[in-house]
């Protein structure tokens, strides 16, 4: 289960047929997130197994996720707002019920990342699943 934003991005890939172009698309959607105010850039908000800075600043709002992030790599700070598109707006159960790595390997994310940028895209997803059923436990 993907969001609408989500399946934007799965459609636009589709479109692009070489790596390159994908790269690209991938660091453009980085570039078009604010930046996270540096006050939230904290030991709390930062992404662990990462081989870049990575931090995740999540709220929830009516029972719904939000979260807003930033890293010092380029196409690690796509993949950040990817994943926003992924889960963003989703309730907690409905973040729980996402299977990140299977929508995110419709993208044929999988075979072209990095053993260390792969890693730090599992990282990223466990925070965001972590953040979820912390908050519904609450």
């Amino acid at each position: 289960m993907a969001t609408q934003s989500f399946e934007e991005v799965v459609e636009d890939f589709e479109f692009l047929d070489d790596w390159e172009d994908r790269y690209r698309y991938v660091i453009e959607q980085g570039k078009e997130m604010s930046p996270l105010d540096d006050a939230l850039k904290v030991p709390a908000t930062k992404v662990e197994g990462c081989a870049s800075q990575v931090w995740l600043h999540p709220r929830i709002d009516d029972g719904r996720l939000h979260f807003d992030g930033e890293s010092d790599a380029m196409i690690v700070r796509g993949l950040i707002a990817l994943l926003r598109r992924l889960y963003n707006g989703l309730t907690l159960d409905e973040v729980l019920a996402v299977d990140a790595r299977a929508e995110m390997a419709r993208l044929g994310l999988n075979e072209h990342l990095s053993s260390q940028r792969s890693n730090g895209l599992r990282a990223m997803i466990e925070r965001i699943r972590s953040i979820a059923a912390e908050a519904e436990r609450a």
